[in-house]
């Protein structure tokens, strides 16, 4: 286990009917004029602007709005909102949304008291040393942006989308989680979800550190949680506990706790980031088919991990016998070891996209922004690039800008059912 230090000020507001209880924290944090921030109509077509908004009234907070972020959040409405920040003279933010919205947010609360452009953060010109604090209403559990320090961005200019990641200075100084607030969200947008914050918790256990059991087993019993909500989730989608546990695990997936003492991977966060940006595609389908390609080259690096990982979450959930899961995962086994990852195209039809573009600016995230935030850059990326040129992967990405991937799967998620496919 490698020496690390974990530090989660953030407070956690979990229940029905919590998103009540924002204006009565912002107060007690002494902010006096606030910017709300939101993604589209939702929001208000609930009534839960309106309801914030109130209470904020209530509270004698004055409030100022700005609406219109959309999913992959662009560096346009984050100079906006800085703009509208510093000439409405706001000391605090609260993001109504899920991840778009809150690193929009962030975003904001970091480039108003900065002098430079904000950009900079992101490009590791410079470090986040103040911002304003902000708190957050939770509405899509995916993210996890509201238990995390970390933002993501993209550049219209240049189409990079790039994060920033910090201790303590962007995580939240509150969040309110109500799975009520979930029950709406249509199947696609839920199922995109789960595989997000299941790519969260991969992209940390997935890793080279030894010795790291307690970690392993928390990553572990949190993917075995999520399978089993998720499909409660999309057979029942106003099953309130489900919709509970799967929100609490999309927190749990990205505070940091499951990654102490360990080294964390983000080859296939950076590859769909490029991704998204390119082709605008919904970041947990994107990662739907990152995350299993990465996996299947992933077998042939350390194939005793994903071996444990099939033994451990996938084998554990089966109705097989001891004896049947003891021979699947021999086979699994010889299968990993015997794999040349070099698998034949099943969609000769696809049209298959380029990736000069991502392939470059994957690279440059490697050298310009993980080697900020990770002492061990992620080893695996560069030769990982050169495998997903292989037009079975460019075939599946195809498919995926054309979000198809994970309407074509069923229920739950798609990395689970993928994954399942490999064992």
């Amino acid at each position: 286990m490698n020496n690390f230090s974990f530090c989660t000020p953030t407070r956690y507001i979990f229940g029905r009917g919590v998103e009540c209880d924002a204006a009565k924290l912002c107060a007690e944090n002494g902010w006096k004029r606030i910017m709300v921030v939101y993604g589209g109509q939702s929001a208000k077509r609930s009534g839960l602007l309106d309801r914030v908004m109130k209470s904020l009234s209530e509270c004698a907070i004055e409030a100022v709005e700005l609406g219109g972020v959309n999913p992959n959040p662009t560096d346009d409405k984050v100079y906006e909102g800085i703009e509208l920040g510093r000439k409405t003279g706001i000391d605090s933010l609260l993001a109504i949304g899920g991840g778009s919205v809150i690193d929009t947010a962030k975003a904001i609360a970091a480039g108003i008291p900065y002098e430079g452009d904000f950009w900079d953060f992101y490009i590791c010109k410079a470090t986040v040393s103040q911002a304003l604090p902000l708190g957050v209403v939770l509405t899509i559990p995916a993210a996890g942006s509201e238990g995390s320090g970390n933002s993501v961005i993209t550049r219209r200019e240049d189409l990079r989308k790039l994060g920033v990641r910090t201790d303590t200075a962007l995580r939240p100084k509150f969040a309110c989680l109500n799975p009520e607030l979930t029950f709406t969200l249509p199947p696609y947008q839920t199922a995109s979800g789960i595989a997000d914050m299941m790519a969260h918790i991969m992209e940390r256990y997935f890793t080279p550190t030894e010795n790291v059991e307690v970690s392993d087993r928390l990553c572990e019993g949190l993917l075995k949680a999520i399978i089993v909500e998720a499909h409660k989730v999309m057979e029942n989608p106003t099953d309130y506990d489900a919709r509970a546990n799967i929100m609490w695990s999309g927190t749990l997936a990205h505070n940091g706790i499951c990654g102490c003492g360990r080294c964390e991977d983000w080859s296939s966060h950076a590859i769909e980031h490029e991704l998204s940006a390119l082709y605008d595609v919904t970041h947990g389908a994107g990662l739907a088919v990152i995350f299993p390609a990465w996996l299947e080259y992933a077998c042939t690096i350390k194939p005793e991990k994903i071996a444990q990982f099939a033994r451990r979450v996938l084998m554990s959930m089966t109705t097989m016998t001891s004896k049947q899961q003891g021979q699947a995962l021999k086979n699994s086994e010889h299968s990993l070891s015997q794999s040349d990852c070099r698998p034949q195209s099943k969609h000769s039809e696809s049209k298959t996209p380029t990736f000069p573009t991502l392939s470059k600016n994957s690279t440059k995230t490697k050298a310009t922004n993980s080697a900020a935030t990770s002492p061990s850059p992620p080893p695996t990326r560069l030769l990982f690039l050169k495998w997903l040129t292989n037009k079975r992967v460019c075939n599946a990405i195809a498919l995926a800008s054309n979000s198809l991937i994970i309407q074509k799967l069923t229920p739950a998620t798609a990395i689970y059912v993928a994954g399942v496919s490999f064992y």
